[in-house]
């Protein structure tokens, strides 16, 4: 029979393990607001599968154009109907769900002209989207969490002031986080520069679309190598693993649930830097039911 101390100091060991594997634990980023077929935010929100919401996309913006965003089938912003969203964002948040705005896209017209431009944009998004006061708010009074930075077209300048410029809005209590999806080869063409800022909460780097550094049907040896290459770039906090969330969600790139959870989590979650799983998107995961199969490994 265990004494007292030993019995102690098995609980506290038990404990230490305990504490190590919920540190590791993630969460799932999932982009909302490119098919009017994915669900409502509420319901997105309400399936408890996710962490992280981007609403994507304010896709035009910056060098003297009119902003705009694109959410498909949702709403138009353009007649104030995406200012329903606010009721919604709120029900996220008060799940614990961080709801950050992506701005850029694949498709697009985007482009940062000076840093003046960048200080310009910054100001924009914080005044209609984040803290500060605006008449137009396209998704209404809700305050989003943060930005998040998905440049994959255009002028590769001045992302990294845009960047510093949001962060400065933070203040006590309010906290603007900053969030990325760059390409897996390093460093990624737009947002490299970004990066070493440092100023970047969750980078969920898109191991997909990018053979040189993705899985492939039997090999996760490319996709491994370069998640350490990431993991060992000291400017970033929290790394997510990028994923299509079904086989049509991207044109390569795509890893089966099971591969996912036996292959590749056990060894990516070794990193002190995992955040998690991001997925792309919300239509493709509501389809294929990726996230609900991976969830109590992530």
């Amino acid at each position: 029979m265990a004494t007292k101390t030993q019995a102690i100091t098995i609980f506290l060991s038990l404990l230490v393990l305990a504490l190590i594997e919920v540190s590791h634990a993630g969460g799932i980023a999932i982009y909302w607001g490119q098919s009017g077929s994915e669900t409502t935010l509420n319901t997105t929100c309400n399936s408890g599968l996710y962490k992280y919401v981007s609403i994507a996309f304010l896709n035009k913006f910056g060098s003297g154009r009119t902003p705009g965003l694109n959410l498909a089938g949702h709403c138009n912003p353009a007649n104030g109907g995406c200012r329903v969203a606010s009721s919604a964002i709120r029900n996220c948040q008060s799940k614990g769900i961080k709801v950050m705005l992506s701005i850029g896209g694949g498709i697009g017209q985007y482009s940062l002209a000076s840093k003046a431009d960048a200080q310009r944009v910054a100001a924009y998004l914080y005044n209609n989207f984040l803290g500060g006061r605006s008449p137009s708010r396209p998704l209404g009074s809700a305050v989003l969490d943060g930005i998040d930075f998905d440049i994959e077209l255009g002028s590769t300048n001045y992302w990294a002031d845009l960047a510093r410029y949001l962060a400065a809005y933070s203040k006590p209590g309010r906290k603007v986080y900053l969030s990325a999806a760059p390409q897996c080869p390093i460093p990624d063409r737009f947002l490299g520069a970004a990066l070493s800022t440092g100023l970047f909460d969750y980078v969920w780097v898109q191991f997909y679309n990018n053979p040189p550094c993705q899985y492939s049907p039997g090999n996760t040896s490319k996709l491994l190598a370069s998640w350490k290459r990431w993991a060992a770039i000291g400017a970033i906090k929290k790394l997510f693993l990028g994923l299509p969330a079904a086989k049509a969600a991207a044109g390569s790139g795509y890893i089966p649930p099971g591969v996912l959870t036996s292959k590749i989590l056990p060894e990516i979650k070794k990193s002190p830097k995992y955040g998690g799983v991001m997925l792309w998107n919300r239509y493709y995961d509501r389809v294929n039911g990726y996230s609900a199969a991976i969830k109590s490994k992530v």
